[in-house]
């Protein structure tokens, strides 16, 4: 190994997590040495979608002769698990590093961590298990969008499915006439009937304060192909032949079951609709911090794309020792930065006292109270995550066109939802100026919180 610093220290270090390499620092790093040795490999990534959907992302590797160079396969892989998770795909075409193409095939087809985004991206998003191959030259670039939402006539239900809680509202020419927020627990339920009567008996719910059901449009986490479910965490309880017999279509269903059109889509992207919604803009990436991260995308025309932004398993910290993710085992992703989980996991450093064995929720109520009462060791919990960001937001910069940021779920509550915004403020304005004065944060209140997701879940579909 050289001397050349592949990791390098960010100006700003969380006090709870002094070992944090923000991809972005990490990834640039990389391609100023391999520029510097005056040899560096042009390398071109094209990802294609099974609807012919096509895109690019250019880096560098090492030359061959160069003592890093070994470092190259890292770089690969991981910045190719950023673009699977982020825009998703199943063929992904590498031009100029042949020599890595069967390497990154065999790693998706024999390392566990491999394994998980070749199962969950390709089998049962795409249909095909991730497939790699050597290019002359790159598949032409087709980025697709459609516009969906918006639409605020009729008496509609909407609905989120999340992973602690399932909320539903009544909308009526997109005035919210009733809404409520369930408890439940999803996760690991490996009954397919437990997620459908839960979803049914909110609707009913909600249909009680309805002179008639006219539309039905939800979000939930996970990814959803023309309403049917290709994977989602939400029924990862479930076995794969119950998933196949009675979730793959369960939307399919109610909507037959309510006769009335019925759209579901991820929740990230109905949060960044929501968001677009409220302020009257497009260019929006949506974050929310709930049991997990939960991303989404209105493009600068105000559409929605065919990526995935499950950003929950996108790499944001590339430090080989970064805490691995619960389910996929992968070190560094989304879910251990944003969300509940990462106030879990930040809690124990904190020298908060706690009861180890309360749920994230509640152990999160505690850093909230905490907060609230002006404790410096629950500012510390909140400076980390707003370190984070402040790196993270120039990270998926890289990869969205964006100028509005909004944020939600539970962790951005109160006082510490604050103190995450500032100390991303703080962070951008230090480490990338130019994003800094072109990126603004949108902080929902209350209201909007509660209602803005319900109303842009029931604008989904149209009516007749």
């Amino acid at each position: 190994m050289s001397d050349v610093n592949l990791l390098p220290e960010p100006k700003f270090l969380p006090e709870l997590h002094p070992t944090f390499r923000p991809a972005i620092l990490v990834n640039r790093a990389f391609e100023a040495a391999a520029r510097d040795t005056g040899a560096a490999v042009e390398v071109g990534i094209a990802l294609e979608q099974a609807d012919a959907s096509v895109f690019h992302h250019l880096t560098v590797l090492f030359p061959a002769d160069h003592e890093p160079e070994p470092n190259n396969f890292r770089h690969l892989e991981r910045l190719v698990k950023c673009l699977l998770w982020q825009w998703g795909g199943w063929r992904i075409h590498v031009c100029g590093a042949d020599e890595l193409v069967p390497r990154l095939q065999e790693y998706y087809r024999t390392s566990e961590l491999g394994k998980f985004d070749d199962d969950v991206i390709g089998v049962k998003n795409f249909g095909h298990s991730l497939e790699v191959v050597a290019c002359e030259s790159l598949p032409a670039e087709n980025i697709q969008t459609r516009a969906i939402g918006r639409n605020l006539d009729g008496c509609r239900i909407g609905f989120d499915l999340g992973g602690s809680d399932r909320k539903a509202a009544a909308v009526v020419d997109g005035e919210v006439k009733f809404s409520e927020e369930i408890v439940w627990d999803p996760y690991f339920e490996p009954d397919p009937n437990y997620h459908y009567e839960g979803i049914m008996d909110s609707l009913r719910r909600a249909a009680e304060h309805l002179p008639r059901v006219d539309a039905i449009g939800g979000s939930a986490a996970g990814c959803y192909s023309h309403n049917r479910v290709t994977w989602a965490s939400l029924f990862r309880g479930v076995s794969p032949e119950d998933f196949d017999a009675h979730v793959r279509d369960m939307f399919l269903r109610i909507s037959a079951e309510w006769d009335a059109p019925l759209e579901v889509v991820n929740d990230g992207e109905v949060t960044a609709l929501a968001g677009s919604m409220a302020i009257g803009k497009n260019g929006v990436l949506g974050i929310a911090m709930g049991t997990s991260e939960g991303g989404g995308y209105i493009d600068m025309d105000g559409h929605i794309t065919t990526w995935l932004s499950e950003l929950a398993f996108a790499p944001v910290d590339l430090h080989p020792d970064a805490p691995p993710d619960e389910w996929s085992g992968d070190p560094g992703v989304g879910a251990q930065y944003f969300s509940q989980q990462a106030v879990a996991r930040l809690l124990p450093a904190s020298g908060i006292e706690y009861d180890a064995s309360l749920s994230m929720p509640e152990q999160l109520k505690i850093v909230q109270a905490a907060m609230d009462a002006g404790d410096e060791r629950a500012v510390k919990i909140y400076d980390a995550i707003g370190i984070y960001l402040g790196y993270t937001l120039a990270h998926y910069a890289e990869f969205y066109d964006f100028e509005y940021v909004l944020l939600l779920g539970r962790v951005t509550s109160g006082p510490g939802g604050e103190h995450i915004i500032e100390r991303s403020k703080e962070v951008m304005a230090a480490e990338f100026p130019e994003l800094s004065a072109r990126i603004k944060f949108h902080i929902p209140d209350e209201t909007e919180k509660r209602h803005g997701q319900a109303i842009a879940a029931a604008s989904l579909p149209r009516i007749g």
